[in-house]
């Protein structure tokens, strides 16, 4: 090839590294379980998934039917408690939760992939003391800073406010995104990194256009965990908010009393609540799969 015809088809050598990169990475020839690990399997995930399914089943039943000892799994089903978790207004304490954890998870890999970058594909000097600095912000138990962070949110005024919650979600998952992004980045092979580097690529161009399709499982794995951890937060929630900003864990607690009969109600509750999880998780179980075993194996 002349060198005209190599500079009338640039990024050309980078595609076909990316191409080669996802052939590998494709499990489609991956070893599969044999039958005994596989029968395995499904009992494990039978034993973890029958405490869910029975509280999606209790929270169809009459709280009289759910109370009995032993159970009725077979009593007669309603609708009733899901309309009364509504006639409590449930909505904002579902949207707090939704804005809370949707906007800190965006400002995590903001800021995490880049950081990851710098400690990864381009490593900075004693980037193992940057690694452990970010380890050991999660050293203090959550429960020790509680006080200094409620006075803190009070002296400024930010008590009972949502992006308090954002805020403290942000600095609280940062750690783990940047180490989990961190394991997903080096993998990324460097001549991927270099081909496009000779085409002119600048650095936002290699993040977006190179490195983010590449460790997209990564990604949708970090991502979907800080979402998690932000969206089951419950201490920072019960403490810093009242009214306005609170989140739907708080709302769940809310149906516990020493009066009366609770449980149906708190199963549906429970339920609702755990939804966006569920449906979050389901929509990117693919990737979810391959960035957590992502480097497990060469």
């Amino acid at each position: 090839m002349t060198a005209h015809a190599a500079a009338g088809a640039p990024g050309a050598r980078l595609k076909k590294l990316i191409r080669r990169h996802d052939e590998q990475a494709d499990p489609a020839g991956a070893p599969r379980l044999s039958p005994l690990w596989t029968f395995v399997a499904w009992l494990a995930t039978l034993a973890f998934f029958a405490p869910v399914a029975w509280m999606v089943l209790t929270s169809f039943h009459q709280e009289a039917d759910a109370a009995t000892n032993p159970p009725t799994p077979f009593a007669p089903f309603t609708l009733g408690q899901y309309a009364t978790l509504f006639s409590r207004n449930i909505t904002p304490f579902l949207l707090n939760s939704t804005m809370a954890s949707v906007i800190s998870t965006l400002l995590v890999l903001a800021l995490a992939v880049p950081t990851a970058y710098a400690l990864s594909i381009k490593p900075v000097e004693k980037w193992t003391d940057v690694m452990f600095f970010f380890l050991s912000t999660k050293f203090l138990p959550a429960i020790a800073a509680l006080l200094p962070v409620y006075m803190i949110v009070k002296d400024i005024g930010m008590l009972d406010n949502v992006w308090t919650l954002i805020v403290l979600y942000t600095a609280m998952n940062l750690p783990i995104a940047v180490w989990m992004m961190r394991s997903f980045l080096a993998e990324v092979p460097k001549e991927i990194l270099e081909a496009a580097e000779m085409d002119g690529a600048k650095l936002l161009t290699v993040l977006w256009r190179v490195v983010a399709p590449i460790a997209m499982p990564g990604l949708a794995a970090t991502s979907l965990i800080c979402f998690i951890f932000s969206w089951n937060e419950f201490m920072f929630a019960v403490n810093l908010t009242a009214t306005q900003a609170s989140t739907a864990p708080v709302f769940l607690v809310g149906f516990i009393t020493n009066e009366g009969l609770f449980l149906a109600r708190l199963c549906a509750a429970a339920t609702l609540v755990s939804l966006p999880v569920l449906i979050a998780g389901f929509a990117a179980q693919d990737k979810l799969v391959r960035g957590l075993s992502l480097g497990a194996v060469k």
